[in-house]
C-alpha cells in the first residue's frame, strides 16, 4: 500500500476507507458494512470526481451521490463522504460546500417529517449554520451566473422560506439578479426551469413566468432544432408545467408555420389542441386549446375539422363558458354530421345555451321540438319535454305546459326518474294552481326578461369539480361572486339553487354543495346570486352524466 493511501486512510471517515480498500479487496472490505454493488457504485462514482478535469464533468457524478445517500437518509454520511472529497482535491470545493449545505437542508426536512426532535433541536442550529455558511461559500467562489452559484442561491431562498425568517426577500432578490444575468448565449439552461418551477410551487407565479419566458427566449436563440422544441415542450406537459409547455410550443409552431407545408402543420396543431381541451382530472388549459383551434382556422384548414375535432371544441368553449361560440360549433356539427352520435346532445345544448344564456326562447323551443319529435326514447327527448314543459308555464300558458309534461311522464315510463320527478312537481304546481318553484322562477326571470338583461353571467363563476361522469359518481358545484362594490363590509351573498340538482337541496346559504344523479343525460345547474340590495347576477353550469 502507498504512503498516499495510507494517509487518504487516517484522514477519512469510515465509508470512504471502505471505497479505497475497495479497490483492493472489493469483496472481503465492502461486505461488512455495504452491498457489493453500493460500494462498488459509490467506487465509480467518487473515481468520476477525483478525476474530472472540469466543473462540467462533475454535476452528474455529484447528484448521483446525492440521491444514493438521500434515498438512505444517511445524511451525515454523506456529509464524511463530501469532507473527504475535498481533502482529496481541493478544486471541488465549490460543489463539496454546496451539497454539504443542501444535505443539511434536506437533513433537517427529514426531522420536521419524521418528529425526530432530539436531533432537530439538538442539532437543528449548527445544521443551519451550516446551510448558510456552506451557500454562501460556494456563491463567493464563483461568478453569480455560474449554475452552482444559481443552485446555491436558489437553496437560501428556499430555506429562508421555509424559516419564514427575515432574509427570505433579500436571498430572493440575489436569486433574482442572478437569473436575470444568465448570460443568452449559455446552454445549460436547466437551472432557469428548475428555478422557475420551484418559485412557481411556492406562489411566486410572477417571477416564475419571468424565467420561464426567458428559458424559451434563450432555448429559441441557441438555434434549439424543432423537434427538439416540439419534445421538450411535449416533456413539460407531461410533467403538467402547462404555462412552460404553452410557451415552447408558441415558440415551435412560430418556427415551423412557415417552412412546413400545411398537410405536415394540421395534424401538429390538432394534437396540440386535443391535449389542451378541457379533460376532467388531468391538466389542461381549454383557453390555450381553443387559441389552438383557431390558429386551425387561420391556416386554412376547417376541412379538418372532422365531427370528433367539432364536437371537442364546443365541448372546450362550453366548459370555458363561452357559451354563444359553443352553441355556433354545436350548430356545425348538425349541420355537417346530422346523423352524428353527438346531435341530439348538441341539440339540447343549443336549445339550453338558446334560452337561458342568450334569451332566444324561440330559438329554444325550435331545438328542444326537434329532439321531443324524435321517435326514440333517450335521455334529451325526455330531457327536451321537460324544458319544453317549463318555458310554457313561465309563459303562463299551462294547457301546453301540461301537454309536455303529460307527455314526459308517458314516454319515460319507469325510466328517467329524476326528469319525471321535476316534471311531477311542475304538474302538481299547474293542478293546485300555485305559481312556479321560488327559486326556479327567480332564475328564469332574471335569464328571460328583457328588462333582466343587465344580468349577463359575468359577475357570478359557477363551476363543478367534474363534468363528465358515471351515475352515483359524487360532484361538488362552487359559485362564487366577483366585481361586487363594498363598502368598509363586505357584501352578504345568498345562492338561489334550481335546476338538475340531483340528490342535494343545496340552502341559500351554501355557496358549495356535493350531489350525485342517479339518471343519465345532460344537467343544468341553475344559480342566481343575491345581495341584500337584490339580484346580481346568475349563470349556468353543464354536466353530462353516463
Amino acid at each position: 500500500m502507498t504512503d498516499r493511501t495510507q494517509k487518504t486512510l487516517k484522514l477519512r471517515g469510515p465509508i470512504f476507507i471502505i471505497l479505497i480498500l475497495s479497490l483492493f479487496y472489493p469483496v472481503k472490505f465492502s461486505a461488512p458494512l455495504l452491498a457489493a454493488d453500493d460500494s462498488g457504485e459509490l467506487t465509480v462514482l467518487t473515481k468520476q470526481i477525483i478525476e474530472s478535469s472540469s466543473g462540467k464533468e462533475l454535476y452528474k457524478p455529484f447528484e448521483e451521490l446525492r440521491i444514493f445517500y438521500f434515498k438512505k437518509n444517511q445524511y451525515n454520511e454523506f456529509i464524511e463522504l463530501l469532507k473527504s472529497l475535498a481533502e482529496e482535491k481541493k478544486e471541488l470545493m465549490p460543489f463539496v460546500d454546496y451539497y454539504t449545505a443542501l444535505t443539511r437542508y434536506q437533513q433537517l426536512l427529514h426531522l420536521e417529517n419524521t418528529k425526530s426532535w432530539d436531533e432537530y433541536f439538538g442539532s437543528g442550529s449548527l445544521y443551519r449554520q451550516e446551510i448558510e455558511e456552506k451557500a454562501q461559500s460556494t456563491i463567493a467562489q464563483l461568478a453569480s451566473t455560474d449554475p452552482l452559484s444559481i443552485y446555491a442561491r436558489l437553496l437560501l431562498w428556499k430555506f429562508h422560506h421555509h424559516q419564514q425568517d427575515a432574509q427570505r426577500v433579500s436571498s430572493l432578490d440575489s436569486l433574482m439578479n442572478a437569473i436575470l444575468e444568465y448570460p443568452p448565449g449559455a446552454t445549460y439552461l436547466l437551472p432557469l426551469k428548475e428555478v422557475a418551477d420551484e418559485l412557481s410551487s411556492a406562489g411566486e407565479k410572477t417571477k416564475a413566468r419571468k424565467i420561464y419566458d426567458l428559458y424559451v427566449k434563450y432555448m429559441v436563440a441557441s438555434d434549439t432544432k424543432e423537434e427538439e422544441l416540439k419534445q421538450t415542450a411535449a416533456g413539460f406537459y407531461q410533467e403538467g408545467n402547462l404555462n412552460l409547455a404553452q410557451a415552447i410550443y408558441d415558440a415551435y409552431i412560430d418556427k415551423i408555420e412557415d417552412s412546413r407545408p400545411k398537410e405536415e402543420l394540421v395534424p401538429i396543431l390538432i394534437n396540440i389542441a386535443r391535449d389542451f381541451s378541457y379533460k376532467d382530472k388531468i391538466p389542461c388549459d381549454p383557453f390555450y386549446a381553443e387559441k389552438i383551434f383557431k390558429k386551425l382556422g387561420e391556416v386554412g384548414a376547417k376541412n379538418v375539422f372532422d365531427e370528433e375535432l367539432i364536437y371537442l371544441r364546443a365541448f372546450n368553449l362550453e366548459k370555458i363558458k363561452e357559451f354563444s361560440r359553443a352553441k355556433d360549433i354545436y350548430a356545425l356539427l348538425t349541420e355537417r354530421f346530422s346523423r352524428s352520435k353527438f346531435s341530439e346532445e348538441a341539440l339540447f345544448k343549443m336549445g339550453v345555451i338558446s334560452a337561458y344564456i342568450m334569451r332566444d326562447i324561440d330559438s329554444a323551443k325550435k331545438y328542444f321540438e326537434e329532439l321531443a319529435q324524435r321517435k326514440n326514447k333517450n335521455t334529451h327527448k325526455i330531457q327536451s319535454l321537460y324544458q319544453l314543459g317549463l318555458l310554457s308555464q313561465w309563459q303562463q300558458d299551462e294547457a301546453k305546459a301540461k301537454i309536455y309534461y303529460d307527455k314526459l311522464l308517458e314516454s319515460a315510463g319507469k325510466g328517467f326518474p329524476e326528469t319525471s320527478a321535476l316534471a311531477k312537481k311542475r304538474l302538481k304546481e299547474l293542478e293546485e294552481t300555485k305559481p312556479l318553484d321560488y327559486d326556479l322562477r327567480t332564475f328564469m326571470d332574471a335569464s328571460l326578461k328583457e328588462e333582466n338583461n343587465l344580468f349577463d353571467v359575468t359577475k357570478v363563476a359557477l363551476n363543478s369539480s367534474l363534468y363528465r361522469i358515471e351515475k352515483d359518481t359524487g360532484v361538488t358545484i362552487s359559485a362564487a361572486t366577483f366585481g361586487l362594490e363594498s363598502g368598509s363590509l363586505p357584501t352578504a351573498v345568498q345562492y338561489s339553487w334550481s335546476g338538475d340538482l340531483g340528490s342535494a337541496k343545496p340552502s341559500m346559504d351554501a355557496a358549495t354543495f356535493q350531489t350525485t344523479y342517479t339518471e343519465p343525460g345532460t344537467k343544468i345547474i341553475n344559480v342566481v346570486a343575491l345581495s341584500p340590495s337584490g339580484i346580481i347576477d346568475r349563470s349556468i353550469d353543464i354536466i353530462d352524466v353516463y
